[in-house]
């Protein structure tokens, strides 16, 4: 397939601190994105104070990508800080920023940039997925949080952890705390759109304690509270009303799930009984079955029309082997 001979170029940049762990396997997912209408031109990491390998995790990678630059910043001075170093150094008009602690699909940038060929879009956000199970009670907060956001941009983005914007202003103010708030509140006092873009998904680890999911959640509601009271903007997910819809669906998706498993056991347990009756009393071992005619259909079909409007590209393939 070939590229269009325009391509909407990008810079990307990365805020890091001590993320060894992961800084390397996020550079490789950033080097091997597939792009199409989107081009990938400077990938450029801002290290902040680290104490551990991530410099030099880093500078191994330099060797391996001429994209990828590194600024180290010696002090920790804050997220809004390396953003601000990153914007001085990015030289494309679109900016994609991610924070060191993710890792996007790979198809994550094609999602957020190529929304850039539409003017009026001023800031697109990735979809946010936590990677830790939900099988302890912090996990499944984390889950619940994150589909919960994932409801709300569906209608009005909330966007975090990796965004895409228009370099329409040259830094971000000191004293903001959440910089992808401030980035949206400037494009639509700009009267520009801001977009969801669900297929970008970007992987990322929440909180496993419940002292962390606390100071996570307080660190970003003063964010919130104060970027609405200096700057006059609200960010939806501080809007309760539409909190409180979304949990509402939640709560009755929950008891409609204890409901529905409540009778799945009544009709197992009778089943069950039946069989046992048919084995013990009418010594019936069913060799030729009574059918359950309801299961008798075009596979392909009933697929098709449930799915709808989803892409039904792997089930074609499937069938094409």
């Amino acid at each position: 397939m070939e590229h269009p001979a325009s391509r909407i170029r990008c810079s990307v940049g990365v805020t890091a601190h001590n993320e060894a762990a992961n800084i390397g396997a996020l550079l490789d997912a950033l080097t091997n994105q597939h792009l199409y209408q989107a081009e990938i031109s400077e990938i450029i990491v801002v290290a902040s104070g680290c104490t551990d390998d991530t410099v030099p995790i880093i500078e191994r990678k330099l060797a391996e990508d001429e994209r990828i630059r590194l600024i180290v910043q010696p002090r920790r001075e804050g997220k809004t800080s390396a953003i601000n170093l990153f914007l001085q150094a990015a030289t494309e008009a679109i900016c994609v920023l991610e924070s060191g602690d993710t890792l996007p699909r790979e198809d994550a940038v094609e999602h957020m940039v190529r929304m850039f060929a539409d003017p009026n879009v001023g800031m697109t956000g990735a979809h946010k997925i936590p990677v830790n199970t939900p099988d302890h009670i912090v996990g499944l907060f984390s889950h619940l949080r994150l589909r919960m956001e994932h409801e709300l941009c569906l209608e009005i983005p909330r966007l975090g952890e990796m965004i895409a914007f228009r370099k329409v202003f040259d830094q971000i103010p000191p004293d903001v705390a959440m910089d992808e708030a401030f980035v949206e509140a400037l494009v639509v006092k700009r009267g520009m759109q801001v977009r969801y873009a669900p297929d970008a998904v970007v992987f990322n680890t929440g909180p496993d304690t419940v002292s962390d999911f606390v100071r996570q959640r307080r660190r970003n509601h003063a964010g919130h509270l104060y970027l609405q009271h200096k700057y006059g903007y609200q960010v939806s997910s501080i809007q309760n009303g539409r909190v409180l819809k979304i949990a509402l669906k939640e709560i009755l998706g929950a008891i409609r799930l204890v409901y529905t498993l409540f009778l799945m056991a009544f009709l197992e347990g009778y089943a069950r009984v039946l069989g046992w009756y048919d084995f013990k009393v009418k010594q019936d071992r069913h060799v030729v079955w009574d059918m359950a005619w309801t299961q008798k259909a075009d596979v392909g079909a009933e697929a098709q029309r449930r799915l709808g409007a989803q892409d039904t590209a792997p089930m074609a393939t499937t069938t094409n082997l």
